[in-house]
């Protein structure tokens, strides 16, 4: 293992790194490069996890003790809104001057035998390279290393769009505080916590338009801060800012394809950044020294312990990217909250990164959430999961949907037999609304050859058959249909026999807003005449009158995924030049004109949805931007709620995947248009569903997976939850197992007495 070691940059993580490898092997020698003076910082408090300080205590007590005579604890969060001030409890916060924590560090450096060259630029890296083992690159979010290598690094830097600032005030909050300022300019934001017992860090963020029309971009650094305090002086009470070097920025996001090269390693910021609203930087850094420190221990060679670091804290860490993404992107779009209800926003900002959930605050604080829930409209003991949604004359007894999952196991477009009991059970199982697959209007409109259809009186009849026995069975579950047409995506192989590969043999024809094909291997699709459209805007409306003949009590059309109708809204997938393609409003023509044509047929009292890819995912195609006016001119033609997907239009997409990943699309088109949303995407707990209802995110979501793997989610959802009301129904049969069955017994006695040997 490495005997001689480079450290490039003295922030927190390369100080700690440095520390332990030098602790570990007393024999090591280990140099840290640091440009800037030893009392040199920017920034004012960090904060520090629980879970950071364990893996400190852990590695060393010597630091961790240090630490603890230092740190400022507070558990509440205070959210100052409108006027309206409200405060939750029980969060457990830990911080300290970043001036002091970097002193505490360079002291057990200095007593463990690492040499510190401040003010001193470190060599080339090359040379470094030649002359250590190792070299830690820990040189910050500017990481001149990962420039120089950004073809061994793979390094990406995304820039936001807000400014922000980094200042201080003489005095302790007693709380973690956001406050939010209505200006002339637009909304502005701060957030303050304590580090030190007279002393808090601010930081003033809002977006780049508004700091421009605010005039910032015009002030100097004292007049900055002079600004901040007076927009915010009710939160100061009237005291003063002051700054360090202080200076508006915009965050920026850095992802490495890789962190490792030869005997050089990423550390900290320089390997990837975290936004500051979940307090992570720090936390960040101290954790990849302990990872890396650890594997170097633990590994027989460099190469192997350099794969196990970044093998370790990758995962962690890009959960904690798309955690701090969510939290800056909330707040980027602030704007759209500002209407809410004053527990609501303080809970739809509590709980925006997602790591908080319902669940957790009201473990953390059981009186705010319970306030929530009632300004929210939940009777007393009801989870908002559990509270009912009117669309139209429809009333869903919850917000549970099952989502349209295509099945394949249709013959000749009939349902049978399988989807009587695949539809029944779920129905059974509780949800609100149990959607159909994608229910085809033509043969030639399927994906694959057991799809199932709605053009013919035998498929009408098999589906009347399955919705009697919702609406007798399952009474106060709504059963509703989802109608499309394939388009280029069809006459391909069952799921499970290659998705998206097309057919050897038994291929029908492929239609499109273009001729495009999705894959290399697909059929190339011929490219809908006029009198073709009208062709297929009639089969949509005659598929719609036999789903309202067969019971339905819901219709959703299907524009989303690359069938058909979203083929005409992306861009990347229409290059008509005719009245269908071209501008948005011109790529929105024909699916227009097929809702039109099934409202029409579809009866007045029953909801219609519509089904969207918000975004393409992929350059060039449909952006956040189109994808709520997209939404907006499907309300304005009569949509009751808008079903938010993403994606899945070409394959060459870029999705950002996690956990509820989609619902930051259905979000803003909800606070956008004003229109209900029904939510989709990796929602898998009724944490989940409960937290993103109550925030006002969604009226709706949609879980797929989850219902394959448990077709009673939502009852089990309720039993888990203790809820018996009527946002949910055991069927009669299956009363008797409500309630969790019994495990094997864990409650045996423990041993008085353990002996050693």
């Amino acid at each position: 293992m490495p005997l001689r070691v480079a450290v490039i940059g003295g922030g927190p993580g390369g100080l700690y790194a440095a520390a332990l490898l030098k602790r570990l092997d007393p024999d090591r020698e280990v140099t840290v490069w640091e440009r800037n003076a030893p009392d040199d910082t920017f920034g004012f408090g960090v904060v520090l996890s629980d879970e950071t300080l364990g893996g400190i205590e852990h590695a060393d007590p010597v630091v961790y003790a240090a630490l603890q005579n230092e740190f400022v604890r507070w558990d509440d969060i205070e959210i100052v809104h409108r006027g309206a001030r409200h405060t939750s409890g029980g969060h457990g916060f830990a911080a300290l001057g970043r001036r002091r924590l970097l002193e505490i560090l360079h002291e057990r450096c200095r007593s463990l035998g690492v040499e510190l060259r401040f003010r001193a630029q470190a060599p080339p890296v090359a040379e470094l390279m030649a002359a250590y083992d190792l070299v830690v690159a820990a040189d910050g979010v500017h990481s001149l290393t990962r420039e120089a290598y950004a073809e061994v690094f793979g390094p990406s830097v995304e820039e936001h769009r807000c400014r922000y600032i980094w200042l201080a005030a003489d005095f302790a909050f007693d709380s973690f505080r956001f406050e939010i300022a209505e200006t002339e300019h637009g909304v502005m934001q701060l957030h303050g916590y304590p580090y030190a017992a007279d002393a808090s860090t601010v930081i003033v963020e809002m977006r780049e338009e508004v700091w421009r029309a605010a005039g910032f971009a015009d002030l100097d650094e004292p007049e900055s801060v002079e600004r901040c305090g007076k927009i915010f002086a009710d939160a100061l009470g009237g005291r003063q800012l002051r700054s360090n070097n202080s200076a508006w920025t915009t965050f920026r996001t850095v992802v490495n394809d890789r962190w490792s090269g030869a005997n050089l390693v990423l550390l900290g910021d320089a390997a990837h950044t975290a936004h500051f609203s979940i307090g992570s930087g720090t936390k960040l850094a101290v954790e990849d020294a302990l990872a890396l420190a650890a594997c170097l221990e633990e590994r027989p060679t460099l190469e192997e312990a350099l794969t196990a670091y970044e093998e370790e804290r990758r995962p962690v860490v890009e959960s904690t990217q798309r955690a701090a993404r969510a939290s800056l992107e909330w707040f980027e779009n602030l704007g759209l909250y500002l209407g809410q209800p004053a527990r609501q926003f303080a809970f739809n900002l509590l709980t925006r990164s997602r790591r908080v959930t319902h669940g957790n605050l009201r473990l953390r604080d059981e009186r705010f959430t319970a306030a929530v829930e009632r300004e929210f409209g939940c009777p007393s003991g009801t989870p908002p999961m559990f509270t009912p949604l009117r669309l139209r004359g429809l009333t869903l007894r919850n917000r549970v949907v099952v989502s349209p999952m295509d099945m394949y196991s249709a013959v000749d477009g009939v349902p049978g037999d399988f989807h009587l009991v695949h539809l029944g059970a779920r129905a059974l199982g509780g949800a609100g609304l149990v959607m159909t697959e994608m229910v085809c209007v033509s043969a030639e409109g399927r994906i694959t050859p057991g799809c199932a259809g709605l053009y013919s009186h035998r498929q009408a009849e098999s589906w009347r058959r399955i919705t009697r026995f919702v609406h007798a069975q399952a009474p106060g579950t709504a059963l509703g249909v989802q109608l499309g047409h394939s388009g280029r995506k069809g006459s391909t192989k069952l799921m499970w026999e290659g998705i998206d590969e097309p057919l050897e043999e038994g291929n029908w024809p492929l239609v499109a807003a273009s001729p495009i094909p999705y894959g290399p291997r697909s059929q190339t699709p011929r490219q809908l005449s006029r009198a073709q459209l009208t062709d297929i805007r009639e089969q949509f409306a005659a598929a719609a009158w036999r789903a309202a003949r067969c019971d339905f009590d819901l219709l959703e059309l299907h524009c989303a995924h690359g069938y058909l109708l979203s083929g005409f809204l992306s861009p990347l997938t229409n290059r008509r030049t005719d009245a269908y393609g071209g501008s948005l409003e011109r790529r929105l023509r024909f699916p227009l004109e097929v809702f039109d044509a099934v409202r029409a047929v579809w009866p007045e009292e029953r909801p219609m949805t519509v089904r969207i890819s918000a975004t393409d995912w992929a350059e060039g195609g449909t952006t956040g931007d189109e994808g709520v006016a997209i939404a907006r001119a499907f309300s304005a033609h009569g949509a009751d709620a808008i079903d938010v997907s993403t994606g899945q239009v070409v394959a060459d997409e870029h999705p950002e995947y996690g956990r509820s990943y989609q619902t930051p699309y259905a979000d803003r088109i909800r606070h956008e248009t004003g229109l209900p949303v029904i939510a989709v995407g990796a929602i898998s707990s009724w944490d989940d569903v409960n937290s993103l209802i109550l925030a006002g995110r969604a009226d709706l979501c949609a879980l797929a997976r989850p219902h394959l793997y448990d077709p009673h989610w939502t009852l089990h959802a309720a039993a888990e939850q203790g809820y018996e009301g009527p946002g949910v129904a055991w069927p009669k049969p299956y009363r008797a197992g409500s309630r969790r069955p019994q495990t094997g017994r864990i409650d045996a006695p423990k041993p008085r007495l353990s002996l050693g040997t």
